[in-house]
């Protein structure tokens, strides 16, 4: 088996995020579906004979003890008490804090591919209950299909979408995910829906909102300008905040004159960065894994 790994680890957006209830313990229950897009960090993996995780790329800023790479490599090393390490180069394209899942996504895909070169043969749910030690959305990319989501993330359910591009928009301002979920303006009681209301409603219009959006909105006012920018740019497209932001994005429509966007995308406000994407089926780390 090769000691050497990389694989894709990818975005996801949120076609619509409900907040239908509040936990004892404080969690917020919610309903979502996620969608896989093909804005992705790359990761690659040497295995070392000592007893270490090294990381190089990724922000520097952020202490190896708090880096969820690291976090991830270190929480399967003890679980497994497998005795050597690796060296993990982290290339990274998703902007940070801006509700794409970013650092979920590589956290779940540090359990794959140390699965897979650790010789470790781990079942996708015993990753699954350690990623949720890290992170809600961790399940979702080991999950690796698009989902709709309900409990705090945990409970997943595989959803087929249709093929479509997308336009985001990250405005480059983070907002705190903690203190959105804590205003006391946050709608907390939308009612449930069921995964067939969802497709019998083509997804992304009509009574789908993000119940996040209006508080992301006052908190940084940047996401309100992303939106009006969309809205000025695609008047004709479903648009919408990701997770708790900053991102947000436009479902492309089919007549769509993509020269005009992208140049309109090159005057974008300084800061800002827009990413045209499509749609993914399913996680890629899966793909290069079972092709090994």
């Amino acid at each position: 088996m090769s000691n050497r790994l990389e694989l894709l680890a990818p975005a996801k957006i949120n076609l619509f995020l409900h907040v239908t209830g509040r936990r004892p313990n404080g969690y917020h229950e919610l309903q979502s579906v996620f969608q896989l897009v093909d804005w992705c960090d790359r990761l690659c993996f040497s295995t070392i004979d000592r007893n270490t995780i090294i990381r190089h790329g990724g922000n520097p800023t952020i202490p190896p003890e708090k880096d969820l790479v690291v976090r991830a490599a270190q929480l399967l090393k003890s679980h497994t008490n497998y005795p050597y390490g690796v060296e993990i180069h982290l290339e990274k394209n998703i902007p940070i804090g801006a509700g794409l899942g970013g650092g979920s996504s590589d956290a779940a895909t540090v359990l794959i591919a140390l699965n897979q070169l650790w010789n470790l043969h781990l079942p996708k749910t015993e990753l699954s209950e350690l990623g949720l030690q890290l992170g809600a959305d961790v399940p979702f990319f080991l999950f690796g299909h698009n989902a709709f989501v309900q409990g705090i993330g945990e409970q997943l359910e595989c959803i087929d979408l249709p093929n479509q591009e997308f336009l985001i928009i990250f405005p480059g301002h983070s907002v705190s995910t903690q203190t959105v979920f804590q205003s006391e303006q946050l709608t907390r009681n939308h009612a449930p829906i069921t995964i067939m209301d969802f497709l019998a409603n083509t997804g992304v219009v009509g009574q789908f909102t993000n119940d996040l959006q209006p508080v992301a909105c006052e908190l940084c006012p940047e996401v309100n300008r992303a939106l009006n920018w969309l809205a000025q740019t695609l008047p004709d497209a479903t648009r919408r905040m990701s997770g708790s932001g900053s991102s947000v994005f436009a479902v492309l429509p089919e007549s769509i004159k993509r020269y005009d966007l992208e140049q309109k995308m090159l005057n974008l406000p300084s800061g800002w960065v827009g990413r045209l994407v499509r749609g993914l089926k399913q996680n890629p780390a899966y793909n290069s894994v079972l092709s090994v």
